[in-house]
């Protein structure tokens, strides 16, 4: 099948995949917890498949725990490399796929599991996409995959781009129903889609994670991801420097002692095949 998702993939094959590589470490560490919660849903020996896998971190995690072969599958080509050097270092049994997952032709039947962190809210049809997963889940297998709740329970994730929004009046507004961060907090429209495509056994909770971030690695955040991170690189120097200062003051509130703390707002989504 033919990829869809043209505009996710320009942008995740371009400066934003490379910067999630550079961020990585950080990310993987401040969201340890949601991993935990995805690598517990697996049963030895099951085989299973990570969607937007990013650098691996849930694969390769999953593979070790569980002990079966896991896919990893993401449209970005550097976060694909990158997947696959850390399964290799890490000697587990996992593979990569650089794909559109809404659209491949896996397997049907093909897996016990599919997780995903963060890696479901892209899809340019979300229906088309749980059919699709649907089909490769063998009968009485899992999904388990963890998206963000509203804008408005996670403002640490958009006060970047509320104080750049003046000096950057070209930052795009976001769709908060279509492919994004956000694409996924209704918890009645993941209801819906779920059920459209097939899966039964639906349930979603609430879930608040604890983050903590260095103030540089808060830097890191800033520089190099969402709106502003990713729009950075095409604006002159002054206006940069003027637009790093001006962010890095709106993040005052969510910084004591030189740690910043902020909570992840997110849903805790099972299903059953």
């Amino acid at each position: 099948m033919a990829e869809v998702n043209d505009a996710q993939t320009k942008l995740w094959n371009g400066a934003a995949g490379q910067s999630w590589v550079q961020a990585q470490r950080f990310i993987d560490r401040i969201y340890a917890p949601i991993q935990d919660v995805l690598v517990s849903a697996a049963r030895a020996g099951d085989r299973v498949l990570d969607i937007g896998c990013g650098t691996g971190g849930v694969t390769v995690a999953t593979a070790r725990a569980a002990g079966g072969h896991c896919v990893g599958v993401d449209i970005s080509d550097v976060m694909v490399d990158a997947a696959r050097e850390r399964a290799e270092n890490a000697g587990v049994s996992a593979t990569f796929l650089r794909a559109d997952a809404q659209s491949y032709d896996f397997e049907a039947a093909a897996f016990d599991l599919v997780v995903s962190r963060f890696g479901v809210m892209f899809f340019e049809d979300f229906g088309a996409a749980f059919t699709n997963l649907r089909r490769a889940t063998a009968s009485g297998g899992g999904l388990r995959f963890v998206t963000w709740r509203g804008i408005e329970e996670n403002p640490f994730m958009t006060t970047a781009e509320t104080a750049a929004a003046p000096l950057m009046p070209d930052l795009p507004v976001r769709d908060l129903d279509g492919p994004g961060q956000f694409g996924l907090a209704d918890p009645d429209r993941v209801r819906g889609l779920l059920d459209g495509a097939g899966w039964t056994e639906i349930d979603l909770q609430p879930l608040d994670v604890r983050c903590v971030l260095s103030e540089q690695e808060l830097m890191d955040f800033i520089t190099l991801l969402g709106p502003v991170g990713r729009a950075l690189p095409d604006v002159d120097e002054d206006t940069r420097a003027k637009v790093i200062e001006v962010a890095r003051a709106a993040f005052d509130p969510f910084v004591s002692e030189g740690e910043v703390t902020f909570t992840a707002a997110c849903w805790d989504i099972a299903a059953r095949a």
